[in-house]
C-alpha cells in the first residue's frame, strides 16, 4: 500500500482541487450530474453527513454513499457526534477520504488512529485519507497535537448545518495561521462552506489545496456553465 503522503503529494500537485458537494445536486437525476462532473475532470465528490445531533440537520449515511457509483474520490465529511463506532460503515461504503470534526470527538487522536488502520474498500492498495475539520469558532491551534495523524485539515468557512450561509471573511487569516502551523508537513489544507461563483476566484487565490462547494455548481439551472466557471477559477489559481 502506498503511504498516504504519496497520495497527498499527487493531490497537492493539482491544487487547488475542487471537491464538489453532491447534496445540492439533482438527486432524482444524480447519474447525469455525476457524469457531468466526471467528464469535466472533477477528482472529488463531497458527501456532507449530518446526524441531527452535532448539526441541526440530518442528511445521508453509508447506504447513500455506497449507492453512488463514480470514478471520483469519495470525500466524506462526517458532521456527526462521536464518530469512532461508525467509521467502519463509512469505510465499507467506499469512502476514499474521511474527515471528522475535532469538536465532535471526545478522543480525536483515537478516531484518527482507527482511520489509519482502515482498508480502502475501493482499492486496498490505496489508504483512506484522514481529515480533521475545524469549525469557525475553533482555534486552528487545536489541530497541532493531531498533525502527525492527519492527511488533511479543513477550515469551515460557515457554521455547519445548513446551506445558504455567507463565507466568513476571517477564514483567510485562519488559513494563513494554519499554513504557518503545518509548516513543511505533508498535510493538505482545505476550505469548506460558503463558496459561490461570486467568491470562488478569491477563495482559490487564498492558497488552500482543496476547495469544497456544491452550491457554486448546482444552484440555479446551468450546472454545466457553473462548473466551467468554477473549474476555470481553480485552474487560474493553479497556474498563478
Amino acid at each position: 500500500m502506498p503511504e498516504p503522503g504519496v497520495i497527498v503529494d499527487r493531490l497537492r500537485a493539482t491544487s487547488p482541487t475542487l471537491s464538489v458537494g453532491l447534496l445540492t445536486a439533482n438527486l432524482t437525476a444524480l447519474e447525469d450530474d455525476l457524469r457531468l462532473l466526471e467528464l469535466a475532470g472533477v477528482k472529488m465528490a463531497h458527501f456532507d453527513v449530518m446526524d441531527g445531533c452535532f448539526c441541526p440537520m440530518m442528511t445521508v449515511g453509508p447506504p447513500f454513499i455506497k449507492a453512488v457509483k463514480t470514478s471520483m474520490l469519495k470525500d466524506v465529511h462526517l458532521m456527526i457526534q462521536e464518530p469512532l463506532g461508525k467509521l467502519d460503515a463509512y469505510v465499507a461504503a467506499g469512502a476514499d477520504m474521511i474527515t471528522v470534526h475535532a469538536e465532535a470527538c471526545r478522543h480525536p487522536h483515537r478516531v484518527l488512529q482507527a482511520l489509519g488502520r482502515a482498508v480502502n474498500a475501493n482499492d486496498p492498495a490505496r489508504p483512506v485519507l484522514r481529515g480533521l475539520a475545524l469549525n469557525p469558532g475553533t482555534p486552528v491551534e487545536a489541530a497541532e497535537p493531531l498533525l502527525d495523524e492527519v492527511d488533511m485539515v479543513f477550515l469551515l468557512a460557515v457554521n455547519p448545518g445548513w446551506s445558504g450561509q455567507e463565507f466568513i471573511p476571517s477564514t483567510q487569516r485562519r488559513l494563513e495561521r494554519l499554513q504557518a502551523l503545518t509548516g513543511g508537513r505533508r498535510v493538505l489544507l482545505g476550505i469548506d462552506g460558503g463558496v459561490t461563483l461570486k467568491n470562488i476566484v478569491a477563495v482559490a487565490d487564498m492558497g488552500a489545496d482543496i476547495i469544497v462547494s456544491g452550491s457554486a455548481i448546482f444552484d440555479g439551472k446551468t450546472p454545466a456553465e457553473n462548473l466551467r466557471r468554477a473549474l476555470a477559477a481553480v485552474t487560474r489559481a493553479r497556474m498563478a
